[in-house]
């Protein structure tokens, strides 16, 4: 019997440039790696291409100054931000190129985190000193004499102060700028009814609330950038969702095109070595981490676009499960002949079914995406291509 299942390798590519062929790099530089290390590729191997190798390659780029205009060009006197995320990476040039368009400004910060779960303030003191999350808003003077202290466990940012001093830099002195920490969607309209959604995975809702509670210009991030103007960067899908830092002045969207690049790369895979791959993009993997409690996922999604075959959930039976309760009397390789069994004869959909209980009911991008991300890296390893082989193989195969 095979002694090896899912095998994951991270593959060595150039540093792409704006204007390279990233279906021939992709392609070529996985090709080296098989040919100089001894292996073949398979029937249902995954390849996973990082979103900024496309987004790079594509040029998929917007300044500053790109924002600042758009923003003069949606609000006429003031905007309201609401539900920023915390981030010098993902948030920080946006809010610069806002600011930069000198409308009066209006921050509304969620508290105690944002909605990845970086925390703005002490979650302890918030009982202590008797505030509803779910009711108070917090001045910045009342933040300041509160929690003016606590500075982000791993950025060591205090968010607050670093958000004004981005704004500050960039208005006039004739300009308002306003921070607060509410979780109602409301407490903006007290300030302006000219708001602009900076949320990612709760834009929807958000922007339904503001609407239906009298807002009088609605914008969310994903709404900016979507259409090619003047040769700029866009994403028809998400717009400044799933931006990236690029300089002090320039951003790397989220690449556009994606379903025409990963079956490209699927199809010269094919010709080359007549095996049936599945690729995808990947950004963000879907995971929280245990001490910082921060939901990963600052991407509008794990995987912008992938071939037809990686739609859908696991469909896979609990081997724990089968061993510890239906088989139970078995022993040794009656037991193992037993679960191939199963698992050779299970039902095309174990939605609900005891024997399926445990296994992740989340989309195969979703998993697969998050493995390529933790295999990736987000520093110097150089491997901006995963290969994932045997992931769709099971104990039943040999």
């Amino acid at each position: 019997m095979r002694s090896i299942g899912t095998h994951v390798r991270g593959i060595r590519a150039p540093i792409i440039k704006e204007g390279d062929d990233v279906v021939d790099i992709a392609v070529d530089s996985l090709k080296n790696s098989w040919e100089s290390e001894g292996y073949s590729l398979k029937d249902k191997d995954v390849v996973g291409i990082t979103e900024s190798f496309v987004a790079r390659a594509q040029g998929n780029y917007i300044t500053v100054d790109d924002i600042a205009q758009k923003i003069k060009e949606k609000y006429s006197r003031s905007v309201g931000i609401i539900f920023p995320i915390l981030s010098r990476n993902r948030f920080s040039l946006i809010l610069k190129g806002i600011a930069r368009s000198n409308r009066d400004i209006y921050l509304q910060l969620s508290y105690p985190d944002d909605e990845v779960g970086n925390s703005l303030l002490q979650e302890e003191k918030i009982e202590e000193l008797g505030i509803n999350p779910y009711t108070d808003v917090i001045s910045e003077e009342e933040y300041y004499r509160h929690f003016g202290d606590f500075e982000h466990p791993f950025t060591g940012i205090n968010y607050v102060g670093y958000y004004r001093n981005i704004i500050e830099k960039e208005v006039s002195s004739e300009t308002e700028v306003k921070i607060i920490l509410s979780n109602r969607v409301n407490t903006i309209l007290d300030y302006t009814k000219d708001v602009l959604a900076a949320d990612i995975h709760t834009r929807f809702k958000t922007k339904r609330k503001l609407k239906g509670q009298g807002a009088r210009t609605v914008y969310g991030l994903d709404d900016l950038f979507t259409e090619p103007e003047n040769k700029k960067g866009y994403n028809p899908k998400y717009g400044l969702l799933g931006s990236n830092k690029a300089s002090e002045e320039r951003l790397k969207l989220f690449p556009k095109n994606g379903e025409k690049v990963v079956n490209e790369i699927q199809k010269k895979l094919h010709d080359l070595t007549g095996r049936n791959v599945e690729v995808m993009i990947f950004g963000d993997g879907a995971f929280k981490d245990p001490v910082g409690k921060i939901w990963e996922l600052a991407d509008p999604v794990v995987s912008p676009a992938y071939t037809s075959g990686l739609d859908g959930t696991p469909n896979e039976v609990k081997l724990k499960y089968l061993a510890d309760n239906k088989l139970n009397d078995l022993n040794d390789q009656h037991l193992l002949d037993t679960i191939k069994k199963e698992i050779k004869q299970k039902e095309d959909n174990l939605v609900g079914e005891n024997k399926s209980q445990g296994t992740p009911p989340r989309q195969l991008t979703d998993l697969l995406g998050s493995l390529c991300d933790l295999a990736c890296g987000s520093g110097d390893k150089g491997t901006p291509i995963i290969l994932i082989q045997g992931y769709f193989d099971s104990l039943a195969e040999n």
